[in-house]
Order: C-alpha cells, then sequence, then structure tokens
C-alpha cells in the first residue's frame, strides 16, 4: 500500500511517497504547479496509492480549501474531487495543525501553542488534548489579527494584518516598499547599515512579540513551540522573546510557561502522517 503526504507552503511544496519501507521525496516550487495538478501527476506515475494526507498553508474545513492567502489554488473541493477520480482517501488539514499534532506528540504536552513564521504567521492550540478548531476549523488564525496599516495588501484583502509585519512576504514587501535590493535576511537586515533595513527588522520583531503574547494570553498553554524558516534562519529569536515576552503577555499566564524552538525538520509534513489516525 502506498501513501502520499503532501506539505503545501506559502513557497515549497514537499512530498513523501512510502511503499515498503521505500520513501520517495520531492521538493518544487508552490508556484510551479497547483496541488490538483500535482496530485493528477503523482498518481499517474503510482497508480497504487492508496492514501494521501495533506498539510495545507491556507484555511480548510471538512477536505475544503476554503482559502490560501500566499497560494494559488487550482481545486477548492479536494477531498471529493480526488475521491471522485481516483477512489484514494484524502485527508486535508491546515499545516499549524498538523504540525501541532506533531509537535505535542514530540513533547508529550496535552497543552501546547505553536508558532511559525514561514512566508507567513500562524498558530495552532491543543487545549487539554484537544485542538481548537472554532466552528469553521480557521481558529488562531494569529497572522489576520489587526494591527497596523501598511501601505501595501495582505492576501485576505486586508492592510492591517500582522502578517504584513512580521513573516517572510511581509519583509519581502517592506524591502521592495522602500526601494531595497537586499534579500529578506532578518538577521542581515538588524545588522544593516541602512536605517530603512534596520526598520524592517525592528517592526518584524515587535510584531512578533506582539502576535506571541496575544496567543499566550488568549490560550494560557504549557508551553509554546516556536518553528518556521524564519525562526530556524534567525534562532536569536528565541532568547530575544524569552527577555522581552513579559512586556507583551499577562503575567499569570507565563509562570511555568516554556518556550522552545521546533527540533523537527518539517513538523507540518510529519502532522499530516498522523491524519489518517486523527481522522479514524
Amino acid at each position: 500500500m502506498k501513501k502520499l503526504f503532501i506539505d503545501v507552503g506559502g513557497t515549497y511544496l514537499r512530498s513523501e511517497i512510502y511503499s515498503d519501507g521505500v520513501v520517495l521525496q520531492e521538493k518544487i516550487k508552490t508556484d510551479s504547479t497547483g496541488l490538483m495538478q500535482y496530485i493528477d501527476t503523482i498518481i499517474m506515475a503510482h497508480n497504487d496509492i492508496e492514501f494521501i494526507g495533506i498539510s495545507y498553508a491556507g484555511q480548510v474545513d471538512g477536505g475544503v480549501i476554503i482559502a490560501a492567502p500566499n497560494i494559488h489554488i487550482d481545486e477548492y473541493e479536494i477531498m471529493h474531487r480526488v475521491k471522485e477520480r481516483y477512489g484514494v482517501e484524502l485527508k486535508i488539514d491546515n499545516d499549524l495543525n498538523c504540525a501541532i499534532f506533531a509537535e505535542a506528540e514530540y513533547w508529550k504536552s496535552d497543552n501546547i501553542a505553536l508558532l511559525f513564521v514561514g512566508t507567513g504567521i500562524g498558530s495552532a492550540v491543543i487545549d487539554n488534548k484537544k485542538l481548537v478548531r472554532g466552528s469553521r476549523n480557521i481558529s488562531y488564525e494569529i497572522g489576520h489579527i489587526p494591527y497596523r496599516k501598511a501601505p501595501f495588501f495582505c492576501g485576505c484583502g486586508r492592510n492591517n494584518c500582522i502578517e504584513l509585519y512580521s513573516s517572510g512576504s511581509a519583509m519581502a514587501k517592506w524591502l521592495n516598499y522602500y526601494g531595497s535590493n537586499k534579500l529578506s535576511n532578518l538577521t542581515e537586515l538588524k545588522n544593516s547599515q541602512i536605517k530603512e533595513e534596520r526598520q524592517v527588522a525592528e517592526n518584524f520583531e515587535q510584531g512578533l512579540l506582539y502576535a506571541i503574547g496575544t496567543l499566550i494570553t488568549i490560550s494560557n498553554p504549557e508551553i509554546v513551540v516556536l518553528g518556521g524558516g524564519v525562526i530556524a534562519q534567525n534562532s536569536y529569536l528565541i532568547d530575544f522573546i524569552k527577555e522581552n515576552i513579559k512586556n507583551y503577555a499577562l503575567g499569570p499566564s507565563l509562570e511555568s510557561l516554556r518556550i522552545e524552538q521546533s527540533f523537527l525538520e518539517n513538523a507540518s509534513l510529519e502532522g499530516a502522517k498522523l491524519l489518517g489516525k486523527i481522522y479514524e
């Protein structure tokens, strides 16, 4: 029995096919193909796939993609379409929901919050062993809480999301706005000789503290796990957050709280591998 697992992020699509102990891996740019198109291609090459688990950087409910601010959607009714076309069982969930399943298992925690920063910024919460989903499975969309107005728009259509300040895409947008040709590397921007580039880094840090402080205050977890590409590339942020979070979160919520960096290479993909068990 072959199983296909896919992590669709704002920048890359990563996949793994499992068959008789053999793993085939692939990584491509997200904008090079749509998710449905990618599945069509894989199934044509591997027609004995029996299960597909997908971690998706967007809003998903009941096997339907609702929205994805940073991804082109070529099929909304993805679970139904794959079942109809190929007779293959497919489970799909938000990438942070998938990631927190994997992180909760890794940290052995029943009360855990997750905040990942990559192309976008997102969070998820497990409270007393249960994922907090909300009525449409879009709880804790921390990247789209109102923060400050920006001179450009978020993929969700508004111009005041925290994702416009504290994400990989935000840094790129601000650098373009200032006419800078620098790459969106936070540490380099922080140490830049150019005022506007340092401002991009400072705005990123302040927005990140605001997002994490809000998450801690409203979810009251025992552990917050930080991950994603931007966190991994700028590990100084962990100590920076620990030193400054007291000014952004409710005091009692910080008592006994652990702030940790993710040790999983790809928590979202690892969580996608758990979807068959979670949705049994």
